[in-house]
C-alpha cells in the first residue's frame, strides 16, 4: 500500500516512521541551564552520524509551538550535554524521566537517579548508565518549526568497567550492555539480545561466486 506523504499530516507521517523504523537506540540525555538546574529525558530520533570527527544526533521535538523541550533549550545555551545509553535494568527510570514535568523538576532525583562527574562537560553521568557519551554542541538544524537535531562532538565515553573486553583493543562487550531500543505504538521496546552474525563479502568472492563454473558452456 502507497501511503504519499504530500497528502497526509504530520502526525500520520510520524505514526508511520516510528512503525517501521525500528529498533531505534535511546539517547538519554543530561543537561543542565546556565543557572545549573539538571534535565534528563530519552530521545529515540537518535544515533551515531560519524567516526571520523565523532559524531552523535539527536532530534528533539517541542512540547507545543515555539516551545522546544528543556534538553534542547539547555543545550543551546550551555553547548553541553552527555548521551547515556538505556540497558534492560534501568529502562524504568528512563520512562520516569520521559514525564513532562516542570522545568523545575529534576527527572534524576523523581527517577532515583545518582550521577556521577564527567571529565570535559558540566552535566553529569548517569551512574546506572552502561555506557555515557560526554558531548560539546556542534550545531542546533531546524527541521520545520517543531523539531531540532542536536548534532554533537563526542569528547570522551565513560563505559562500565566489566563491559570492557581488551582497553588497549578498545574491545567491548556489546551484548552484556543488555541495551534497549525503542519500537513502535505506544510503550514498546525491545532487547538487543537476538543476535545473528553475518560477514562482509569482499568483492572477489562474491565475482567468483557468479563467474559460471568450469567448463560450462551459454
Amino acid at each position: 500500500m502507497l501511503f504519499d506523504f504530500a497528502h497526509m499530516s504530520p502526525n500520520d507521517c510520524y505514526k508511520l516512521l516510528v512503525s517501521t523504523v525500528v529498533p531505534r537506540p535511546i539517547a538519554w540525555v543530561v543537561s543542565q541551564n546556565s543557572a545549573g538546574q539538571l534535565n534528563a529525558a530519552p530521545f529515540s530520533f537518535f544515533n551515531a552520524l560519524a567516526g571520523d570527527p565523532p559524531i552523535v544526533g539527536v532530534s528533539m521535538g517541542s512540547h507545543g509551538p515555539g516551545r522546544p523541550k528543556d534538553s534542547r533549550n539547555n543545550i543551546r545555551e550551555t553547548g553541553q550535554f552527555v548521551v547515556n545509553l538505556v540497558s534492560e535494568e534501568n529502562a524504568e527510570a528512563m520512562n520516569v524521566t520521559a514525564i513532562e514535568f516542570d522545568p523545575s523538576v529534576n527527572e534524576l532525583t523523581e527517577a532515583g537517579l545518582t550521577t556521577l562527574p564527567s571529565l570535559h562537560v558540566k552535566p553529569p553521568r548517569i551512574a546506572a548508565s552502561p555506557v555515557a557519551m560526554e558531548c560539546e554542541l556542534m550545531q542546533i538544524v531546524d527541521l520545520g518549526s517543531s523539531n531540532g537535531l542536536v548534532i554533537g562532538r563526542v569528547l570522551a565515553m565513560h563505559i562500565r568497567d566489566e563491559m570492557v573486553i581488551d582497553a588497549k583493543k578498545h574491545y567491548i562487550d556489546t551484548p552484556k550492555l543488555k541495551l534497549i531500543g525503542r519500537m513502535h505504538g505506544s510503550g514498546w521496546y525491545a532487547r538487543a539480545s537476538d543476535l545473528f552474525q553475518m560477514a562482509r563479502i569482499p568483492v572477489g568472492d562474491w565475482k567468483r561466486r557468479m563467474e559460471p563454473p568450469a567448463g560450462s558452456s551459454d
